[in-house]
């Protein structure tokens, strides 16, 4: 895997353009277009809160239950032994995204959204941002070429996060919980974008049209680099790096 610039970058999707009016580019966000995990911050952020509802503590000890993880009482003792297990490996990464999803079940989608917004203030996600990757941002609003977030961080916090750089809500596609009469459920909406669950839910926004460029820094990130003409690892994490030959092509941005 080669290096190449942003400028240089930038020149190959605008030629894909020319030759191939009418597609897209897409971001993983989490170590991609920032540093950090906007999921991470809501997460904990919600465990400080203490408003951890019935709702959420029973899908939550079901998830524990299923994996072997000790169930503490009290929704923020749960929610920190199965972000423990997580990290351990004994919870399964996507699994764990989705409870991040549904952690507020029994809130309105009005109170997320001020959550979200305050986690994102609170945590500097603005401060955090990558240079090369906000450079390639620019550019495509510049030349009107869609640009999309892929993303398995919560739908509200993602939002949040990725509207300082442009993005509206139409174009974030992120881990979003089941709402019934206006109030998160313990449930989300499958595939979630993980994995090749981010090439899916791509795909049905982009149709036929091409997709120029993805952008990804980890693992999971590989089906969506390789659903792209351009794959671009953007500070690629060691997981990524170890199975880079099942990216063909793909290079590292700086």
């Amino acid at each position: 895997m080669h290096v190449e610039t942003a400028p240089a970058v930038i020149g190959r999707i605008a030629a894909a353009v020319r030759e191939r009016p009418g597609g897209a580019i897409a971001f993983d966000a989490d170590g991609t277009l920032w540093s950090g995990d906007v999921g991470d911050d809501f997460f904990h952020s919600v465990l400080a809160s203490g408003r951890v509802e019935a709702a959420a503590r029973v899908a939550m000890r079901a998830l524990a239950e299923v994996h072997g993880v000790r169930a503490p009482e009290g929704g923020a003792k749960l929610g920190a032994a199965l972000f423990e297990a997580y990290r351990e490996g004994r919870v399964p990464e996507d699994s764990f995204c989705e409870m991040v999803a549904y952690v507020c079940a029994g809130w309105t989608t009005g109170e997320v959204e001020v959550f979200a917004a305050e986690v994102v203030a609170r945590s500097r996600v603005s401060e955090r941002t990558h240079a090369e990757t906000a450079r390639i941002v620019d550019w495509a609003r510049r030349e009107r070429v869609e640009a999309f977030v892929v993303s398995a961080s919560p739908f509200a916090v993602v939002v949040q996060a990725a509207r300082p750089l442009g993005f509206g809500v139409e174009n974030v596609l992120a881990v979003t919980p089941v709402l019934a009469d206006g109030r998160v459920a313990a449930d989300v909406h499958r595939p979630i974008p993980y994995g090749e669950g981010k090439v899916t839910r791509l795909a049905e926004r982009l149709g036929a049209r091409p997709l120029y460029a993805a952008f990804g820094d980890n693992r999971f990130d590989i089906p969506l680099l390789r659903a792209a003409e351009i794959a671009v690892a953007v500070r690629p994490k060691r997981r990524l790096l170890e199975r880079a030959a099942e990216v063909p092509g793909m290079v590292e941005m700086r």
